[in-house]
């Protein structure tokens, strides 16, 4: 996918909306061939996807193997909205607390109070921590009123067309 098209697809309001979210899902490969995928917090920096892990995270090994990843960001709202990544897994070991760490967890609904806290709990925790950076190399933002899924577009082409030419829908 074109650099510029993937620029004017995470431009999009309604990808920057999403790209605001506290989770993501991360698709990869395990170390045994098979699919894994899990939640994880993540920060946009604008040109990048960052999480951050422990050191120890069995995902790394299996991403210092094959680095393929995939991303779904989407809401729990209908009509449901939807951004699926694909790129490489770039690792960065980071002595201490990544700020990007930090940054992801600033939206859950905490006190100060317990804001404090729960920073003071993760600089005791982790002497260091591992950025999974995600450049995107290929998107797609559904949203089911302006774009949907592709299989779903084919559909309503191949609906428009029977519309169109006036034939029968295909038995099946």
């Amino acid at each position: 996918m074109e650099p510029n098209k993937i620029a004017e697809i995470l431009n999009h309001p309604t990808s920057q909306e999403l790209l605001a979210r506290d989770v993501t899902r991360l698709a990869y490969v395990a170390g045994d061939g098979t699919p894994r995928v899990v939640p994880i917090g993540f920060t946009w920096n604008g040109a990048e996807i960052v999480m951050c892990t422990t050191p120890n995270a069995p995902k790394l090994e299996a991403l210092r193997r094959n680095p393929a990843v995939a991303l779904t960001i989407d809401t729990e709202v209908h009509p449901p909205k939807i951004l699926l990544i694909r790129g490489r897994a770039e690792l960065d070991l980071v002595e201490g607390i990544p700020e990007e760490y930090l940054q992801m967890n600033g939206t859950y609904e905490m006190t100060p109070e317990q804001r404090v806290h729960w920073e003071a709990e993760v600089r005791s925790l982790y002497e260091a921590m591992v950025r999974i950076v995600v450049t995107p190399t290929w998107v797609k933002l559904i949203d089911f009123e302006t774009t949907l899924p592709s299989a779903v577009e084919e559909l309503v082409r191949r609906r428009e067309e029977r519309r169109r030419t006036g034939s029968p829908r295909p038995a099946g």
